[in-house]
């Protein structure tokens, strides 16, 4: 073959007589490509467990029913979560490196709310006559995810509350201007229709008993939560009519009233529940609201470390501080100030935390900062702990139960402790992932499945990808209510997003470690050593290696834009 014949040749000639196909090159070849499916870094940064990545491409391919059922075959309240979850996928993501981060709750709350809109019901296997019976104390978001992923699993799961609804503090405790409860109820009906026994105002210690749990059923979850408030008070005294943050939010959850008009409020607390109070007192009409915390303000540079930031959501703290909330870091109240039984004032002081020499977070109140907020009401958020009533034979650790990351008990075979009271919640996705964690103890213990799965592979760094394959795009985000507006109300602060912006933030994401059927090692092999298959493989790639005629020039990983192809070692001959 001349020159001039082989410079007319079309790609599809490079299989006559003469071409590479004549020559098998893999035996020059030290390392191979392969694909290596690696977690995205919002999948493992999701306390639900979570992929992001995995139903966000279902998006793409227009399979919209497909990813819910990718998100609900691990967390079955996607409405809810895309809601109140903080988020921290959207805080690992690898987008966020190159423009924005992808607004991964904004899809999933599209996802849960389409969901709701379409009827879309959760498929499970019918349950045999024999079908094993778990008992499930608590039907918040852990003891919801339990009872979801063992009825998945063939299991009959029985929930017990001593609410006469379900939902834990999804429904007594978060307010509605971030959680209507319309979403909820859809939520919880969907999965109760699923099969899911609910016995309601059932309270452990009163109308049902540890021990006749564990002889009835074939095993038994302890999701109880926490529902004690700490005690509270600043040397020894506290006001008589001293109300507990979490008590005060459930009544104006419950009644839409709380006495708090025309009064200075102190709320004392770092967390979700204090933020609440304080934009609940807001909205009560309280004259002046403070929240005083002995944390830095998140994302804060004069933290010693990240444990010393407030543990509540920073979307939470700017939007209260959006709506007047006068928040003070690295404070702690040193003095009540009470006349004739009744608050008249607060004294404050700057704290500043250091590490002491086993590395621990230490705080400690200046003399000479002192200063005095007067004030009529304080209102302690500080924490609770679990209600000791019908389980005080059962382990402790400080506040919680005593339990491994499965929420197994020791030398309680058949039990376990999940969410909040185990000490491994803090949040909805973290109630959610441990519930799920609980469930497939559960299911080892009754032999369904063969073992728990060790920790998750590390994830695809940035610094992996191909950058310059992809368009900078802006992050979509329907911006939230006026803050003067919505504090006249219940009504939801943030709305979602419109299906265009929908479909367009999910062309945002890089498909981190994973096949994004580009055609880049298709189109750039030099040998014609890649493959395309009309249908997707079982890793979900459209490629195949044909190692007879693969070199191992590693082109095709270096121009991966995903990470998904990398060099490994050749075999050994034999």
């Amino acid at each position: 073959m001349n020159a001039d014949e082989s410079a007319s040749l079309a790609r599809a000639a490079a299989a006559l007589p003469g071409s590479s196909l004549d020559y098998d090159v893999g035996s020059w070849r030290e390392q191979r490509p392969v694909h290596h499916h690696r977690p995205a870094p919002c999948h493992t940064r999701c306390p639900a467990g979570e992929d992001p990545q995995a139903y966000i491409q279902k998006v793409q391919e227009g399979d919209l029913e497909g990813a819910w059922a990718t998100i609900v075959a691990v967390n079955p309240l996607p409405a809810v979560t895309g809601r109140i979850c903080p988020h921290p996928c959207e805080d690992g993501c690898n987008r966020g490196h190159f423009d924005e981060p992808l607004n991964i709750h904004g899809i999933e709350r599209f996802l849960g709310d389409l969901a709701v809109t379409e009827g879309w019901r959760l498929e499970v296997p019918p349950l045999a006559e024999d079908a094993p019976e778990v008992a499930i104390v608590g039907a918040g978001p852990a003891g919801l995810a339990a009872a979801w992923h063992l009825r998945r699993a063939g299991v009959r799961p029985v929930l017990f509350d001593r609410y006469p609804v379900a939902g834990g503090l999804l429904r007594t405790a978060i307010p509605l201007y971030r959680l209507p409860r319309r979403v909820l109820d859809a939520e919880l009906e969907r999965l109760f229709d699923a099969g899911i026994a609910f016995r309601r105002q059932t309270k452990l210690g009163r109308d049902l008993f540890l021990n006749e749990l564990e002889q009835d059923y074939d095993a038994v979850i302890l999701a109880p939560g926490l529902q004690k408030p700490r005690p509270w008070s600043v040397d020894g005294a506290a006001p008589g009519d001293l109300r507990y943050g979490l008590s005060l939010l459930e009544e104006w959850i419950d009644v839409g009233a709380a006495p708090l008009e025309g009064k200075v409020v102190v709320v004392h607390g770092g967390g979700n529940t204090a933020v609440d109070v304080a934009r609940m007192a807001i909205r009560a009409g309280a004259r002046e609201v403070h929240l005083v915390t002995t944390r830095a303000l998140p994302g804060a540079a004069d933290a010693v470390g990240p444990e010393d930031h407030m543990q509540a959501f920073p979307r939470e703290v700017r939007q209260a501080v959006e709506e007047g909330v006068i928040i003070h870091p690295h404070t702690t109240p040193t003095r009540l100030i009470i006349r004739g039984a009744r608050l008249r004032a607060v004294e404050l002081a700057a704290v500043r935390a250091f590490r002491d020499d086993r590395g621990r977070t230490r705080r400690v109140a200046f003399e000479g900062t002192e200063r005095v907020i007067p004030a009529e009401v304080v209102i302690p958020a500080t924490g609770e702990v679990v209600d000791p009533e019908g389980i005080e034979m059962l382990p402790r650790w400080r506040d919680y139960l005593a339990s491994d990351r499965f929420g197994r008990i020791e030398g309680r075979p058949g039990l376990f402790a999940a969410g909040d009271a185990s000490g491994r919640g803090g949040s909805v996705s973290a109630a959610l992932g441990d519930g799920r964690r609980a469930a497939m103890a559960v299911l080892l213990h009754l032999r369904r499945i063969t073992g728990l799965p060790e920790g998750e592979s590390e994830a695809v760094p940035v610094e992996a990808l191909q950058l310059y394959y992809f368009d900078r795009a802006p992050r979509r985000e329907p911006e939230a209510r006026p803050a003067a507006e919505r504090i006249r109300d219940e009504k939801e602060i943030e709305p979602g997003l419109e299906a265009g912006e929908f479909a367009l933030e999910a062309q945002r994401c890089f498909s981190c470690g994973n096949c994004l059927a580009c055609d880049n090692c298709w189109n750039l092999c030099p040998d014609f050593a890649v493959l395309k298959t009309p249908e997707p493989l079982a890793d979900g790639s459209f490629y195949v290696f044909d190692y007879a005629f693969c070199k191992g020039c590693g082109l095709c990983a270096a121009e991966c834009p995903t990470a998904f192809i990398e060099m490994v070692d050749e075999l050994p001959a034999g």
